[in-house]
């Protein structure tokens, strides 16, 4: 299930900066696992050469250090069970893989606005409130009426 703390949050197993935890904590098996390949590919729109090279249409070969800071993020909530991720370094493009990530396992984020989750029902759970809701429309009506943001 998908838990998202809306605002600030205090917590010592919070990451506020993905990107810069990712470029110093990832292995290289994270980036082969064909979840993290499908990730990359749909996000970046790059190919996965080896656990280091990645093949992106508007930079040639790069490091996995230059990918997206929202595939990062996704890589991490994927992998790392241990923290809470920011995932406002993560674009709308990435909710769906949230979700799927959601499926497999517990996953609790931060988010500092509103994600269009898509317009599929859910299980959300609003950690500041210990609500849980079903539908975009409902999630943003729920954030916004108890001014988490």
């Amino acid at each position: 299930m998908l838990k998202i703390y809306y605002g600030d949050i205090e917590n010592d197993n919070y990451i506020f900066n993905p990107d810069s935890y990712f470029n110093n904590s990832y292995e290289d098996e994270w980036i082969t696992d064909p979840f993290s390949v499908q990730m990359i590919k749909d996000i970046d729109k790059s190919t996965v050469i080896g656990p280091r090279v990645i093949d992106s249409p508007f930079l040639g070969s790069i490091p996995v250090e230059r990918l997206s800071g929202g595939v990062k993020t996704l890589i991490l909530m994927n992998n790392d069970s241990e923290h809470i991720f920011n995932a406002s370094a993560c674009g709308d493009n990435c909710a769906k893989w949230i979700l799927e990530i959601a499926k497999k396992k517990e996953l609790t984020i931060r988010l500092g606005y509103l994600m269009d989750f898509g317009n599929d029902d859910f299980n959300i759970e609003i950690a500041n409130l210990g609500k849980t809701v079903h539908n975009s429309l409902e999630l943003a009506e729920t954030v916004l009426d108890n001014q988490l943001l």
